[in-house]
């Protein structure tokens, strides 16, 4: 009987076998190659292979050896286009469910298991499809393969009523903070549904409205699910170091089981028609500026004339070339002045944006855009308007690529909305083909004499200035709502011939290799730091010019003056106007962009190997050849005016600048907010001063990176040599007295829908890369570095009551400092705070866990091999390197330190280098009314501040 009982195990085996290789060589055989596409010649292609399996997946693989990653993105094609009236956002809010956890993936795991794995990882929803996505180590595909498929026909049996509840809860913290708490957020969704017809899903925002998440309940997602997210209705697309034989492979042990969904066919709706101009108003509670929003509908993306209606609004809104630039912002009408083609899948829009300044009437804007139109309709188009457009979208089409991440995300895109992932070849060629006569065609066609929505956005004190009387009701009538097949939905799960609870391991380490580079010091003490690559046509450069914001310590009375000199940096020079030289760089399709540091002004360029010439003659003419004039600089404070008056009611601003007056106090420049009156003190005189006393070679430092050799590059910045020779010193900062106990300073911004947090203090813990200020990030990972961290699970994934909660701690050559920071739903201030202080509490005394600290090890090492992809990475690690003198191998003994390092050590720092929380400072800005009595039982003292961080006057 034991002998008969073994030899029927193994028949039993063998049949089992034999059965399994049948099903996995049937789906081999029923797998189908759709097309094989490589690159001939010079012609710009994204090379693939593209697979449908049999339950109707797309799966197009893109072979990339460059950099030992790999990005997947699965592309479902369902938006908030499938939504209707009273069920709006559900897209959206399926996203977040789609983290939650599957069959075979535990609750809080989804992030965990990638971030542990060394990846990245996110989700968007628009209006026409949902994306998911991760970039990982090329050896942990497999898992990231199983993680998608899992919750891709895996799902409904793991969700349950406290994760629906705690998610919903989250995306309302999310529209909070994105829409409801700044300005300007609603004004698209005001546009949104008096553009489109009554039920178009385009009425309404993707993010949905607050009543209709609040209506929906778990049969709706599960229904949600079944419908839409099935191998049917994906495209699965792989690009990396990889192999496409094997890729195939576990694409189909993984998704080939998952059986098909419901067929899923074009969204159809009726586009937007206008008889008349529709004139409409709202009230922004966060806005100190009105605004005016013209928006004709047009034509969906893809369509014919949406490459010309993109050359139509270049012309008349991009740069300071535009003629909206030089009708309205050049005259000091507007603040900002924009103009943007907008396509999705059903429909386009053509939109005018104007924040004029606080005393302009909107219907003298609106009277400025009409004569700005007719102006165009005279002067045309010109050769040159069609030379900068051709190279502009050229030089963006190929920047995209330089990463397996915009590769991967083009062949999606591509593939989902047009049927072919090799798309990339027409775009261009349709790009290319528009001409003069195209564009004055679609400016008749569908701006001159049209009718458009008209939003006026108003504010506090001027309720009256609208561009017109509002003239337009919605009509609700007639609305049929529509039957997306919902009724009958039954849930298929696949029959595995394997065990899907396992988690797969990782393959072979891959191999990273740091950026090779070079190094050159040139007269001056001019340091050129250089790495070659050949993957793309592009060069990055990066110029630091000691001096920056710390300059202005000599007199605090001109905050501001810094930023203002970047901003004149970015004007005329002698050779050419702001509006010449924008063209002149938008004829090369390259970018020069100055900005202000803490000690430097940055000047960053990008642009084609074949242009950078060219481009090198103007980054010269832009460092040695400023012209400071006196109209510039009266542009460029009163923007700078109105945009600090503009953010003073934002939450996030105020917290930011009240928390860094608190930690750094208002005599230091760290601590010192710019403001009306300090920008009026600078004058054209220190613009001059600035130039001539800091703009300086001496201590200059410059990153080369990209297809260019060390000879070459060396040349090419040559001409930094008739600079000045002057030495800059930074000052140094005052000493910040020490907290003797913790307060907290309240910042009250009426109807606030959020309370924004900001609890730290100043360390004085400059930057190290392998010294205690790193050592105290690795401490800090698992507190409130990662996703799944003690407090962003608690605050966000268990409780609901933020988009996002993060502690860091901040360090460069003066000081350090230590941040929690989080916009949290109101009416839970204390709760929350309570909370942070538990939690903090917790972790000081006893620090991480065993689990944390593998979990942190494995992330923060595996994640290097993301850290050296693209051009502006790889520079961004040189000028590590340059800025702090590190050893060209100080990953290697970071690496080393993180390894080795203990839970004993990590306890330590925590309780030396976490706040104490008796000793701390709690900047909280938010809605006085709905959380100040609350505060009370904490037993701290409670501060209430102005917007600008001074006491309240009592």
């Amino acid at each position: 009987m034991k002998e008969n009982r073994i030899y029927m195990r193994k028949i039993t085996a063998f049949l089992f076998a034999a059965i399994l290789l049948g099903i996995q060589n049937t789906a081999v055989a029923q797998t189908k190659l759709i097309e094989k596409v490589t690159a001939k010649g010079n012609e710009v292609v994204i090379p693939y292979e593209k697979y449908v399996l049999p339950n109707g997946l797309t799966v197009i693989i893109h072979e990339d050896h460059s950099d030992p990653i790999v990005h997947v993105d699965v592309t479902y094609h369902v938006g908030s286009a499938r939504e209707e009236i009273g069920k709006s956002g559900f897209a959206h809010f399926f996203e977040h469910m789609m983290f939650q956890g599957s069959e075979h993936v535990a609750d809080e795991q989804h992030f965990k298991i990638i971030t542990e794995a060394g990846g990245t990882l996110n989700g968007t929803t628009n209006r026409d499809r949902t994306n998911y996505f991760e970039t990982v180590p090329s050896n942990q595909l497999e898992k990231m393969l199983w993680l998608e498929a899992d919750r891709m026909g895996y799902l409904l049996d793991s969700v349950t009523q406290r994760k629906f509840e705690v998610q919903r809860a989250t995306v309302k913290n999310e529209r909070g903070q994105r829409y409801d708490n700044v300005p300007y957020g609603l004004v698209s969704e005001v546009t949104a549904k008096n553009l489109y017809p009554y039920g178009h899903p385009y009425s309404w925002l993707t993010i949905g409205y607050v009543d209709d998440l609040n209506r929906v309940n778990v049969q709706d997602l599960k229904n949600f699910f079944m419908r839409w997210y099935s191998p049917n209705n994906a495209v699965l697309t792989i690009g990396g170091d990889v192999t496409t034989k094997d890729v195939l492979k576990l694409v189909e042990k993984y998704f080939g089981p998952i059986p098909k969904g419901p067929a899923v066919q074009a969204v159809q709706v009726p586009a937007p028609v206008l008889t008349a101009d529709r004139y409409v108003s709202m009230m922004d509670n966060y806005a100190k500026l009105p605004q005016l929003r013209i928006i004709y509908p047009t034509v969906p993306q893809f369509s014919k004339d949406e490459a010309a209606l993109d050359c139509l609004s270049e012309i008349l809104g991009k740069g300071k070339s535009a003629m909206m630039y030089k009708n309205l912002i050049k005259t000091q009408k507007a603040v900002n002045a924009n103009v943007y083609n907008s396509t999705s899948e059903l429909s386009g829009e053509f939109v005018f944006s104007v924040t004029p300044y606080g005393k302009q009437e909107l219907k003298d804007i609106e009277k400025l855009v009409r004569e700005t139109m007719e102006e165009f309709e005279k002067r045309g188009v010109t050769d040159e308007d069609m030379e900068k457009f051709r190279t502009e979208h050229e030089s963006q089409l190929i920047y995209g690529l330089e990463s397996v991440n915009g590769k991967v995300s083009q062949l999606a895109a591509f593939q989902t909305y047009t049927g072919n992932a090799n798309y990339i070849g027409t775009e261009i060629s349709r790009y290319n083909a528009v001409t003069k006569e195209d564009v004055m065609n679609v400016y008749k066609k569908y701006i001159k004499g049209k009718h458009a929505v008209k939003v006026s956005v108003l504010t506090k004190g001027q309720e009256q200035n609208k561009a017109a009387q509002d003239n337009y009701t919605i009509n609700k009538d007639g609305y049929k709502a529509p039957n997306y097949g919902y009724a009958g939905l039954k849930y298929n799960k696949g029959k595995d011939v394997f065990n899907r609870k396992v988690i797969p391991g990782s393959g072979p380490a891959p191999i990273i290799k740091v950026p090779s580079f070079w190094k050159k010091t040139l007269p001056g003490n001019v340091v050129v730091m250089g790495a070659q690559t050949q993957e793309i046509p592009l060069v990055n450069m990066m110029f630091h010019f000691k001096g920056g914001k710390m300059m202005e310590a000599g007199d605090l009375n001109k905050a501001g003056m810094v930023f203002l000199f970047a901003s004149m940096m970015e004007e005329d020079t002698k050779n050419h106007t702001a509006a010449e030289f924008s063209s002149a760089l938008e004829r090369l399709g390259s970018s020069i962009n100055v900005s202000s540091a803490r000690d430097g002004i940055d000047v960053t360029v990008r642009s084609l190997s074949k242009n950078l010439d060219k481009t090198m003659e103007l980054v010269a003419e832009r460092i040695l050849s400023p012209k400071f004039t006196e109209e510039a600089l009266s542009v460029a404070k009163k923007r700078n005016i109105e945009n600090i008056k503009n953010s003073q009611n934002q939450p996030t601003y105020i917290a930011g600048n009240v928390y860094n007056k608190i930690n750094y106090g208002s005599n230091s420049v760290l601590g010192k907010i710019a403001s009306e009156e300090t920008i009026n003190n600078v004058s054209i005189l220190d613009m001059e001063n600035y130039y001539k006393n800091y703009f300086s070679k001496n201590d200059a430092e410059v990153i080369i990176v990209g297809d260019i050799s060390e000879n070459d590059a060396a040349q090419k910045v040559a001409f930094l040599q008739q600079m000045a020779d002057t030495k800059v010193y930074i000052p140094s900062l005052p000493i910040v007295p020490t907290i003797e106990k913790t307060k907290i300073y309240f910042v009250n911004v009426p109807n606030a829908a959020q309370t924004e947090f900001r609890v730290g203090y100043v360390t004085y813990m400059k930057y190290d890369a392998t010294g205690e200020y790193y050592t105290s990030t690795i401490m800090n990972y698992p507190f409130g570095g990662a996703f799944n961290s003690r407090l962003n699970l608690d605050l966000r994934e268990d409780r609901g009551w933020t988009y996002g909660a993060r502690s860091y701690f901040s360090g460069d050559k003066y000081t350090g400092s230590f941040t929690f920071s989080a916009g949290i739903k109101a009416a839970v201030t204390d709760s929350a705070l309570r909370d942070i202080i538990n939690i903090l509490t917790e972790y000081r005394k006893n620090g991480i866990s065993s689990e944390e600290l593998s979990f942190t090890q494995k992330s923060m090492g595996l994640s290097e091999a993301r850290k050296y992809e693209t051009g502006f990475q790889k520079a961004g690690f040189l000028s590590q390197i340059l800025e702090y003198n590190l050893p060209e191998d100080f990953s290697k003994k970071q690496n080393e330190l993180l390894n080795k390092i203990t839970k004993e050590e990590l306890l330590s720092l925590a309780k030396k280098r976490l706040p104490d929380t008796d000793k701390m400072n709690i900047v909280l800005v938010g809605d006085k009314a709905k959380v100040w009595n609350n505060l009370q039982k904490f037993g701290y003292e409670v501060v209430e501040l102005e917007k600008d961080g001074n006491p309240v006057k009592q």
